[in-house]
């Protein structure tokens, strides 16, 4: 289908049209989903991990494209035929970035995928700070970043402190509980007409620490494992085979670095092609500042977990980057780039020394910059456990649990003999 011919989201549709979109981090899209509403969307986050969804992905897509977008189209796809949505009022909504694989490719494959599944006629909206495409019923407006803004912060905050109460609550399921009670203030204050001003987001940091300092815990030490990779497979359950839940299960601290600092990297990425390659300076400038502006609000969440007396530090964006340095060229940029080795090297530099690094199988940016950087980080990181798992929908769930249960094993053989001495 041409892009003349191509159905478009229009401003009438808005009202009367169920706009559904792929999940891909289970907090942050709690905020997302509330948000659009409160900005009038009837906004759905597809929540689906049932085997269909795979074979539905399969039947619409080649067999060689990657995983996640694999995934994601399947996913939607499986909604439009489960008889749940009227398929003449619904919209698809997919995220771009303007990169070189699935952040510019996934849109149209998944026009390409409803032509074959009968549904030429479902109009798809990118989500794109870049306006590669034009949807006037979807308005991405300063208002709006600034609530997703503040979001993103508070999510990954509050990922980041309830991985870490989980693995050492006395009271199973205590956790959990503050975190709905968290997650239900904090979206009722995020999620209003007006963007929440700098302090009331502070002191929604400051609250989110205290709540869950007061969950009593153990003093038992557990392996601590961070979890890396392309973006999709590192987040979603449905594309790592629900990761955190199974190292939880095993017994092991996750550490999960956060979603904003992937936003900051697509800013520090165009500030880095123009200095490679030349380019506008406005937009060079314009990069530049939103950087720091962004660094200074992530540097105000960190504060307020690292006044902590029980929770684990944070170092923040700028302190990853120049460790990244340290190993590879910023110039290392497609997909996940050098943020993917930077997430490496913060993570043990917490402390955290075993890592699972998880990608989609033949996802060229993470095969090359992730399994590729192994052996320079294990060399300069003698006491790293590092392990690259592929995800695709041929590979075998009971291989890639084996192959992480024995990293944890050697994770607790050296902490068994730490201990001795």
């Amino acid at each position: 289908m041409d892009k003349q011919n191509r159905p478009v989201f229009t401003k009438e549709m808005k009202k009367d049209y169920t706009v559904l979109a792929p999940q891909m981090l289970k907090i942050h899209f709690e905020f997302f989903e509330a948000i659009l509403k409160t900005e009038g969307y009837n906004f759905e986050v597809l929540k689906t991990t049932h085997p269909e969804v795979v074979e539905e992905g399969l039947r619409s897509v080649h067999n060689d494209t990657c995983y996640p977008a694999l995934l994601v189209i399947g996913q939607m796809i499986d909604a439009l035929k489960s008889g749940k949505y009227d398929t003449r009022k619904v919209a698809l909504m997919l995220t771009q970035t303007g990169g070189g694989c699935r952040a510019s490719n996934y849109i149209h494959l998944l026009r390409k995928a409803l032509i074959k599944a009968g549904f030429d006629y479902v109009p798809v909206i990118s989500l794109s700070l870049q306006k590669l495409e034009n949807s006037p019923g979807f308005t991405l407006d300063f208002k709006m970043i600034k609530k997703l803004n503040a979001s993103v912060l508070v999510s990954d905050l509050l990922m980041w402190v309830s991985n870490y109460k989980r693995a050492y609550e006395l009271e199973k399921g205590h956790t959990e509980q503050v975190l709905k009670t968290e997650i239900k203030k904090a979206i009722t204050q995020i999620a209003t007409e007006k963007p929440i001003k700098k302090k009331a987001l502070v002191k929604i940091f400051e609250e989110i620490v205290t709540a869950f300092d007061k969950i009593p815990q153990g003093e038992e030490n557990k392996p601590k494992v961070g979890i890396v990779g392309e973006i999709y497979v590192k987040f979603a359950p449905l594309g790592n085979n629900n990761l955190e839940e199974f190292l939880h299960n095993e017994g092991a601290q996750i550490v999960v670095p956060g979603l904003y600092d992937f936003v900051i990297y697509q800013l520090d990425a165009a500030v880095t092609d123009i200095n490679l390659y030349g380019g506008k300076l406005f937009k060079k400038w314009y990069s530049m500042y939103l950087r720091r502006v962004m660094i200074n609000w992530q540097s105000r969440m960190i504060n307020a977990i690292n006044k902590s007396e029980t929770l684990p530090k944070l170092s923040g964006y700028k302190a990853m980057r120049e460790m990244a340095k340290q190993y590879i060229g910023l110039g290392n940029k497609m997909g996940e780039g050098w943020l993917l080795i930077g997430e490496i090297i913060e993570l043990l530099h917490l402390g955290v020394n075993n890592v699972v690094c998880a990608q989609p199988f033949g996802c060229l940016p993470n095969h090359i910059i992730g399994k590729g950087m192994i052996k320079k980080i294990k060399d300069k990181n003698p006491d790293s456990n590092i392990v690259a798992i592929d995800y695709d929908p041929g590979a075998s769930r009971v291989n890639q649990e084996n192959r992480i249960k024995l990293m944890l094993s050697n994770a607790n053989k050296k902490m068994e003999k730490e201990k001795k001495h």
